[in-house]
Protein backbone atom coordinates (compact mmCIF):
# COMPACT_ATOMS: atom_id res chain seq x y z
CA UNK A 1 0.00 0.00 0.00
CA UNK A 2 2.99 2.60 0.84
CA UNK A 3 4.29 1.56 -2.97
CA UNK A 4 0.88 3.09 -4.83
CA UNK A 5 0.40 5.88 -2.24
CA UNK A 6 3.87 7.34 -2.76
CA UNK A 7 3.27 6.99 -6.43
CA UNK A 8 0.09 8.52 -6.11
CA UNK A 9 1.84 11.66 -3.99
CA UNK A 10 4.71 11.84 -6.67
CA UNK A 11 2.02 11.93 -9.83
CA UNK A 12 0.56 14.56 -7.76
CA UNK A 13 3.44 16.52 -7.09
CA UNK A 14 4.36 15.93 -10.86
CA UNK A 15 1.65 17.03 -12.08
CA UNK A 16 0.07 19.51 -9.55
CA UNK A 17 3.24 21.83 -8.98
CA UNK A 18 4.85 21.68 -12.61
CA UNK A 19 2.37 23.44 -14.29
CA UNK A 20 2.16 25.62 -11.75
CA UNK A 21 6.17 26.45 -11.33
CA UNK A 22 6.25 26.63 -15.53
CA UNK A 23 3.52 29.27 -15.77
CA UNK A 24 3.91 31.16 -12.75
CA UNK A 25 7.73 31.82 -13.86
CA UNK A 26 6.41 32.71 -17.22
CA UNK A 27 3.83 34.98 -15.86
CA UNK A 28 5.80 38.21 -15.17
CA UNK A 29 7.06 38.10 -18.75
CA UNK A 30 3.74 37.64 -20.16
CA UNK A 31 2.54 40.70 -18.50
CA UNK A 32 5.12 43.20 -19.44
CA UNK A 33 4.48 41.97 -23.04
CA UNK A 34 0.73 42.32 -22.55
CA UNK A 35 1.33 45.94 -21.02
CA UNK A 36 3.83 46.70 -23.77
CA UNK A 37 1.25 45.86 -26.37
CA UNK A 38 -1.45 48.36 -25.15
CA UNK A 39 -5.24 47.78 -24.74
CA UNK A 40 -4.83 44.52 -26.97
CA UNK A 41 -7.41 41.99 -25.97
CA UNK A 42 -5.21 39.06 -27.44
CA UNK A 43 -1.78 40.47 -25.89
CA UNK A 44 -4.21 39.77 -22.42
CA UNK A 45 -4.79 36.47 -23.83
CA UNK A 46 -1.67 34.69 -22.32
CA UNK A 47 -1.63 36.27 -19.14
CA UNK A 48 -4.80 35.62 -18.36
CA UNK A 49 -4.35 31.73 -19.41
CA UNK A 50 -1.54 31.50 -17.11
CA UNK A 51 -2.86 32.60 -14.49
CA UNK A 52 -5.96 30.23 -15.28
CA UNK A 53 -2.97 27.44 -15.19
CA UNK A 54 -1.90 28.62 -11.41
CA UNK A 55 -5.12 28.92 -10.13
CA UNK A 56 -6.33 25.71 -11.75
CA UNK A 57 -3.33 23.37 -10.66
CA UNK A 58 -3.02 25.34 -6.89
CA UNK A 59 -6.21 23.91 -6.11
CA UNK A 60 -5.00 20.21 -7.53
CA UNK A 61 -2.03 20.62 -5.78
CA UNK A 62 -4.27 19.83 -2.66
CA UNK A 63 -3.98 16.31 -3.17
CA UNK A 64 0.40 16.85 -2.89
CA UNK A 65 0.03 16.53 0.92
CA UNK A 66 -2.46 14.84 0.88
CA UNK A 67 -1.26 11.64 -0.44
CA UNK A 68 2.07 12.57 1.56
CA UNK A 69 0.71 12.51 4.77
CA UNK A 70 -1.47 8.97 3.83
CA UNK A 71 2.23 8.14 2.08
CA UNK A 72 4.32 8.87 5.01
CA UNK A 73 1.69 7.00 7.58
CA UNK A 74 1.62 3.65 6.03
CA UNK A 75 5.60 3.96 5.95
CA UNK A 76 5.79 4.95 9.93
CA UNK A 77 7.84 8.38 9.15
CA UNK A 78 5.44 10.53 10.69
CA UNK A 79 7.35 12.22 13.41
CA UNK A 80 11.20 12.23 11.38
CA UNK A 81 12.43 15.34 11.22
CA UNK A 82 13.06 15.50 7.45
CA UNK A 83 9.71 14.84 6.73
CA UNK A 84 8.41 17.56 9.32
CA UNK A 85 10.52 20.12 7.84
CA UNK A 86 9.02 18.98 4.08
CA UNK A 87 5.78 19.56 5.79
CA UNK A 88 6.66 22.88 7.19
CA UNK A 89 8.52 24.22 3.68
CA UNK A 90 5.39 22.99 2.02
CA UNK A 91 3.15 24.75 4.06
CA UNK A 92 5.21 28.11 3.48
CA UNK A 93 4.95 27.83 -0.53
CA UNK A 94 1.20 27.01 -0.59
CA UNK A 95 1.66 30.64 1.45
CA UNK A 96 3.11 31.98 -0.67
CA UNK A 97 1.64 30.71 -3.40
CA UNK A 98 -1.92 31.13 -2.32
CA UNK A 99 -1.66 34.78 -0.33
CA UNK A 100 1.13 35.95 -2.49
CA UNK A 101 1.80 35.17 -5.73
CA UNK A 102 -1.68 34.11 -7.47
CA UNK A 103 -2.85 37.76 -5.73
CA UNK A 104 -0.14 39.17 -7.19
CA UNK A 105 -0.96 37.68 -10.55
CA UNK A 106 -4.57 38.71 -10.30
CA UNK A 107 -3.96 42.53 -9.07
CA UNK A 108 -1.65 42.84 -12.19
CA UNK A 109 -4.39 40.81 -14.23
CA UNK A 110 -6.98 43.64 -13.34
CA UNK A 111 -4.98 46.02 -14.09
CA UNK A 112 -4.00 45.51 -17.30
CA UNK A 113 -7.94 44.50 -18.06
CA UNK A 114 -8.45 48.12 -16.53
CA UNK A 115 -5.87 49.14 -19.18
CA UNK A 116 -4.17 50.91 -16.40
CA UNK A 117 -0.45 49.09 -17.09
CA UNK A 118 0.13 47.39 -13.90
CA UNK A 119 2.89 45.78 -15.52
CA UNK A 120 5.72 47.55 -14.29
CA UNK A 121 9.19 46.47 -13.87
CA UNK A 122 9.48 46.56 -10.31
CA UNK A 123 5.78 44.92 -9.84
CA UNK A 124 6.22 42.11 -12.30
CA UNK A 125 9.79 41.73 -10.81
CA UNK A 126 8.68 41.10 -7.20
CA UNK A 127 5.77 38.91 -9.27
CA UNK A 128 9.17 37.07 -10.21
CA UNK A 129 11.02 37.13 -7.04
CA UNK A 130 7.84 35.58 -5.21
CA UNK A 131 7.28 32.97 -7.81
CA UNK A 132 10.97 32.43 -7.72
CA UNK A 133 10.50 31.95 -3.55
CA UNK A 134 8.01 29.14 -4.08
CA UNK A 135 9.97 27.39 -6.74
CA UNK A 136 12.82 27.22 -4.36
CA UNK A 137 10.99 25.86 -1.43
CA UNK A 138 9.41 23.00 -3.69
CA UNK A 139 13.23 21.99 -5.05
CA UNK A 140 14.01 22.14 -1.39
CA UNK A 141 11.22 19.62 -0.19
CA UNK A 142 11.99 17.63 -3.41
CA UNK A 143 15.62 16.94 -2.39
CA UNK A 144 14.63 16.77 1.34
CA UNK A 145 12.03 13.70 -0.34
CA UNK A 146 14.96 11.86 -1.86
CA UNK A 147 17.38 12.09 0.05
CA UNK A 148 15.34 11.91 3.44
CA UNK A 149 18.66 13.21 6.05
CA UNK A 150 18.87 10.95 9.15
CA UNK A 151 15.97 8.27 7.92
CA UNK A 152 16.40 4.74 8.88
CA UNK A 153 13.49 3.72 5.56
CA UNK A 154 16.78 2.68 3.26
CA UNK A 155 17.16 5.60 1.03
Amino acid sequence: MAKLLLSLHVLAAVIAVGPVTVAGSMFPAAARRAAAAGPDAAALAPVRLLHRICRVYAFVGIAVPVFGFATASAMGVLTDAWLLVSIGLTAAAAGVLALLVLPGQQAMLDRLDGGEGGAERRTTARLAMLTGVFNLLWAVVTVLMIVRPGSTTGA
